[in-house]
Parts: structure tokens; sequence; C-alpha cells
């Protein structure tokens, strides 16, 4: 992080020369210490310029980076960390050795990861980043993979005209497992129980009819 002081008659007069020479043109962007306001002094006696210390602050996505960084060497681990700007947020990808302390018990650790990750980032921002951490493309695989079992048991549902309940799940992958039957009319999904063992029931009952029906919230 570049940090600089400049000198100038003014407060503003010396914050222009430190955000000239950082190259910077918004405020916005860099954090402001005013070491010594200055005086004007007496018949051009006393005159004392002012002195300010300015430096950029960290962007999102290189904070973000920083804080994986740290991780990774606080865990003895080696990987690559591949980042990917999005609309509103970025994404990144740490690819390695033996990464499987990362993800944990079916991504639980993981989540907590991204969860730390984006409350440092995000700490004392006004417009918040959202980031996606995820680990040798763990993300995609686990969806694909809740993809195809919740099509396949809601073909055992249907089969047997049985409700079928899925092991408990962390919200983002229930809901994973809502969207992949959202469109068949043959089916209706619902979450049931309290978190951390919250389930997703798979339900013959049409959709239609379910929706009519009073049932566990969603």
């Amino acid at each position: 992080m570049r940090v600089v002081e400049q000198y100038g008659k003014t407060v503003d007069e010396a914050t222009q020369a430190a955000l000239n020479e950082l190259g910077a043109t918004d405020k916005d962007k860099v954090e402001i210490e005013v070491i010594d306001e200055g005086a004007k002094g007496v018949f051009g006696w006393g005159t004392k310029f002012a002195r300010v210390r300015v430096k950029l602050k960290e962007e999102a996505e290189d904070k973000a980076e920083e804080v994986l960084k740290s991780i990774l060497r606080m865990l003895d681990l080696t990987g690559e960390i591949e980042k990917e700007a999005e609309e509103g947020q970025y994404r990144f990808n740490i690819v390695g050795g033996d990464l499987g302390l990362l993800i944990g018990r079916r991504g639980q650790t993981l989540e907590a990861l991204q969860f730390i990750l984006n409350l440092v980032v995000n700490k004392n921002n006004k417009e918040k980043t959202k980031i996606i951490l995820d680990v040798e493309g763990y993300r995609s695989r686990r969806e694909k993979s809740l993809q195809d079992l919740a099509k396949r048991l809601a073909e055992k549902a249907k089969q047997d005209k049985k409700n079928v309940v899925l092991e408990p799940m962390m919200p983002n992958e229930r809901r994973i497992i809502h969207l992949a039957l959202q469109d068949d009319e043959q089916i209706s999904t619902y979450s049931q129980g309290e978190e951390p063992l919250r389930k997703v029931v798979i339900s013959p009952t049409p959709r239609k009819k379910a929706e009519s029906a009073s049932s566990p919230r969603p």
C-alpha cells in the first residue's frame, strides 16, 4: 500500500500534492491523515506549512488476495490464487496441491472461509463487495453432483409415490436442490427442520396442488 507525506500552505494544498504524487484523482480512494494543520503566522513570521499523510485504500480484490495468501501460509499450504472479476463480485479459486483442508466436510470449511473473507474485505467499506471463494473448482463439481442427486431422487419419489427426505444441507446446497427441480410440475420441494439440521423434502405432490395446500415454510 503506497503512503506519501506532503506539505503545503494549507491542508487542501498539501492533500492535492499528495494525490498528484500517488496519481489518484478520487479522494474516496485514499485515506487522509492531517499531521499538522499549519499556521499562517503574522506578517510572514511564524508561518508553518500544513502536513498530511495520504495512503491509497486497498482495493477489495487486493485485500481478499492478501488474506488468502496469509491463510495459505498459516496452514503451510501451497496454492495459486486465480481471480476473476464479475459484476459486483470477485471469484477466487485456489488451485495447487493437497487443498482438501480448505474445503472440509461437504464444503463446510470453504463456506466458513468465504464468510470470514467477506467480513474482512467489507469491514468499514460503504460499498460492499461480494467475494466467492472456491478451491480446485469444488463448487461447480458439487453443484453438478447435487443437481444429479435431485433429479434421481425426484424420479424415486414419483415411482414410490412417497416423499424423499435428503440429509441435512447448508442453505446454499438446499437452494441448488430446489432450483434443480423447480420446472418439474410433478414434484414439489420444501425444507423442514431447524439449522444446522434443516433438510430438503422432495414430494411427488404436483406443484400446483402443493402450492394451494398449507405446507412447511420453504
